[in-house]
Order: structure tokens, then C-alpha cells, then sequence
């Protein structure tokens, strides 16, 4: 199924002024393109055009209620809008901004290195933001660099462009952004090995994140580059294969039919899965078809008393530990009742939850007890 070039423009145009003019100008523009796609479609008597529309609209209504919640007071702020974006961490390392080109074409980065950096190798982060976010709200709503201090990592954020997706996601849903040696995937991969060359990097202890489109690309990175990176996390994210294009990747995120040709291949690394059972960005359903393959064995357990609970005014989840056939493991959080946003994050940031429970703190957890193995590829 194909949307035509004219509706695609006109949807463009209508996220514009999303931005620039509000809603009420937003939505008169999408009513036109709506009106004027479902006209064509008639005339032209061609069966799929009505529902590509359909998700388009469903997109755009999502889309709207977010930017209609970001002009809310502070005291109805939602985890969806902070009350006020400050992106300037209170942290005494340094964070600073790159630009890393390659063939596949040019990314800045921000990288966090805290002021605990001596001689001693330090484990690495990667992380990949959502769309419309970027490095310094990312590194804002999930405080990575306060972690980074207190833990002792290095932590690399990517920064998609405008140029390379209208809303700066990550192109996870395109097949050339899908594969190992090119697109984004050459990118992401060339940032970290950039920071490694540069300083005292553990090289068993490199790991990547990431939140919604961020999710999917970390879960492609992972499945792409084992050799690179010792495990992953994926919140609210989609799994690696689940589409090859918007159409597919609007259908997988609502939790239709998606396209998985690769979901199922053997684990090599670690995962960590946190999703909402109430989100309706990113349904729940993608975040079993992550640990799909992690069949073996599943157990569920209690989380630790410190990361969830009514006492703590925490939501409460579901804690799976799951392993697959060759031995890797996997742990999936599903958090009763939250949204597509980042459990337990700062509101300084855009698309966090900070009721928990704290993704970050139980990320790092699972990071750090998941070494590459000295000889594994």
C-alpha cells in the first residue's frame, strides 16, 4: 500500500504548523489533505488508499493530543509534557557536542563524561532518544548523566536529524536502516566506535538504549552489530524486523499485523524490555514479540521492594525473567498502567513517567551483570 507524494506533502506541512501555529491550523490543514486523499481514492477505485489514510489520521490525532498536552500548566502535566524543559544537568563531568560523518552521511552526538573518569577503563552507554526528542532532553528525562556520575560509565548520546526523518526518529522501519555496515545503523555503530578510540572504554561493557523509535533502532543495533555491543534495552520500543515501511510500521505500532521476518532470529545478547500495558503509541504486543525468541524459559518474579510498589506511590509491574535455547537471557517490565513514556524519569525531560518504576536504575542492573564474554562474537 502507497500514500501519494501530495498527501505525504500535506502531512508534512500539517506537523509544520503543529509546531509553528497550534492546532486549530494544524487540523484545518489535515482535513483538507484527508478530504482530498479519500476524493482521489475514489476516483481512482483504488482499495488501499482509504485505509493508509486511516493511519495517517490516527497518527495525526496522536500527534495533536501531545501537542495540545505540552500547553498545559505546571499543575496538569501530564508524563507526556514536563512542566519545563531544562536541559543543563547539574552534573560536574563534561558534555560536550560532536559530529561523526561517514559514508551513510553525517550525525552529532552529545557525550557525557563524568568527572570520575580517570585512567580506569569505564563502560559505555549508548542512547538512542524518541522521536521529536533529542540528545539533551533525552539526557534530561532519564537522567543518564547524574547515573554516569554515580555509577561510573560514559554515556553517548546520537542526535537523529530533521533532515533524515521530519520528526527526528530513527528510521527503524526502513530496510536500508535495518542492516549492518549501512544507514543509520553504519552511524550509530561508527559513534560508538568513535568514543571508544577516544578514551578508556571497557570493550566488554558496551551497551546501547533506547526509548520508542530509539527502542527499535537499540533492538536493530543489537541484532546488527553482537560483536559491538554485550546487551541492550528497548523501552516502549518494536522489534528488530517488525516492519519495512511507515505503513507496516504505523500497523506494528498499533499492534496489527507487522512484518517479522527476522523477529525470530536466536538471541545473541542480553535484553531488557520496559513497556506499558496502557500505552497506545506503541502497543504492548511489540514488547512480547521482543522476547519472543527468549522461549526457553520464563519465570516471573517480584521486583526488588526499592523499584516498584503502592507503599512507594510506584506503579506496580510484572517482572519476567526469560532465557532462550542457546542460554541468553532476557527481563521484560510490563508497568501497570503507564503510557508510552520513560518509568521513573525526570520531568525536565519530554515523554517520562516519574511515578516508576525507575527503568534507568534497573537498565543499568541488568547492563552491568552482562558482560561480553571474552571470546563471543
Amino acid at each position: 500500500m502507497k500514500i501519494n507524494e501530495d498527501f505525504l506533502k500535506s502531512m508534512k506541512e500539517a506537523f509544520d504548523l503543529l509546531r509553528t501555529k497550534g492546532p486549530k491550523e494544524a487540523t484545518a490543514a489535515v482535513q483538507r489533505a484527508l478530504a482530498g486523499s479519500t476524493a482521489e481514492a475514489g476516483h481512482a477505485q483504488t482499495p488501499h488508499m482509504p485505509q493508509g489514510v486511516n493511519e495517517w489520521a490516527q497518527a495525526w490525532t496522536q500527534a495533536q493530543t501531545q501537542a495540545q498536552s505540552q500547553t498545559q500548566s505546571h499543575a496538569n502535566a501530564t508524563p507526556h509534557s514536563p512542566a519545563e524543559r531544562i536541559f543543563d544537568a547539574d552534573t560536574p563531568g563534561t558534555f560536550s557536542t560532536h559530529t561523526f560523518s561517514n559514508s551513510a552521511g553525517q550525525r552529532q552526538y552529545k557525550l557525557y563524561v563524568p568527572a570520575v573518569y580517570k585512567s580506569e577503563p569505564l563502560p559505555l552507554i549508548v542512547m538512542l532518544h524518541g522521536c521529536t526528542q533529542n540528545a539533551d532532553d533525552f539526557a534530561a528525562g532519564t537522567r543518564m548523566n547524574e547515573m554516569a556520575e554515580r555509577h561510573g560509565f560514559i554515556v553517548v548520546y546520537p542526535n537523529q536529524s530533521q533532515a533524515a526523518n521530519h520528526s527526528t526518529c530513527w528510521n527503524w522501519f526502513k530496510p536500508a536502516d535495518q542492516q549492518r555496515g549501512q544507514g543509520e545503523p553504519s552511524l550509530i555503530a561508527g559513534i560508538t566506535r568513535e568514543v571508544i578510540a577516544r578514551y578508556r572504554i571497557d570493550r566488554a561493557r558496551v551497551y546501547v538504549a533506547g526509548l520508542s523509535a530509539g527502542g527499535a533502532m537499540a533492538d536493530i543495533m543489537l541484532k546488527t552489530s553482537p560483536d559491538l555491543y554485550a546487551a541492550a534495552c528497548v523501552h516502549s520500543g518494536l522489534a528488530y524486523g517488525s516492519a519495512k515501511d511507515l505503513p507496516s510500521a504505523l500497523a506494528a505500532m498499533k499492534g496489527g499485523k507487522a512484518h517479522r521476518s527476522r523477529s525470530r532470529v536466536e538471541p545473541q545478547r542480553p535484553l531488557i524490555v520496559f513497556h506499558g500495558d496502557a500505552d497506545t503509541t506503541v502497543h504492548p504486543s511489540n514488547a512480547t514479540a521482543l522476547v519472543a525468541a527468549f522461549d526457553a524459559g520464563v519465570t516471573t518474579v517480584s521486583p526488588s521492594p526499592h523499584a516498584t510498589g503502592t507503599a512507594s506511590g510506584l506503579r506496580g509491574c510484572t517482572v519476567q525473567r526469560l532465557v532462550a535455547a542457546n542460554g541468553v537471557d532476557a527481563e521484560y517490565w510490563s508497568i501497570h498502567g503507564a503510557g508510552h513514556a520513560w518509568a521513573g524519569g525526570s520531568q525536565r525531560g519530554t515523554y517520562t513517567d516519574p511515578s516508576g518504576p525507575d527503568a534507568a536504575a534497573e537498565m543499568l542492573r541488568f547492563f552491568f551483570a552482562h558482560p561480553r564474554l571474552s571470546g563471543t562474537h
